[in-house]
């Protein structure tokens, strides 16, 4: 059996959901394999399955090295508003079996994962210094 690349193997995927943007599957993509490295370097044995919590994480972990205070205007450009996007992606993908999932995987893992004021804008806010606010 050919195996078919990641780019063709969405073209389906995007007619039937014109919700995302393709850049948002990309995205989701590398961001697993990030998750991946990341809990390798954590000391893990070798790549293992990852939970939708540990996806979440390693999406702003991501998103912030890569885009900066910027990731909340590049994932409204790409439809992405709340951590359920995310998971709405990743069952996208799944059910076109571009990922797999356990037993245990649910869409219901993505839900309330974070703010995402708080995750990727916060952190790019200056902080106010007290003798700076004092001296106002």
């Amino acid at each position: 059996m050919a195996k078919v690349d990641f780019d063709t193997a969405l073209g389906p995927l995007l007619e039937r959901d014109v919700r995302y943007a393709r850049g948002a599957y990309h995205f989701v993509r590398e961001a697993l394999d990030h998750t991946q490295a990341s809990l390798l370097k954590q000391g893990e044995p070798g790549p293992r399955h990852v939970t939708g919590r540990e996806l979440l994480e390693g999406i702003r972990s991501y998103a912030l090295e890569q885009f900066g205070p910027m990731a909340c205007t590049v994932f409204e450009d790409w439809g992405v508003r709340r951590c359920d996007d995310f998971g709405e992606i990743v069952f996208n993908m799944i059910e076109f079996q571009i990922l797999s999932k356990t037993e245990t995987d649910r869409p219901e893992d993505f839900k309330g994962g974070y703010d995402f004021e708080a995750a990727f804008r916060r952190p790019f806010v200056p902080v106010q210094s007290s003798k700076a606010s004092a001296s106002v």
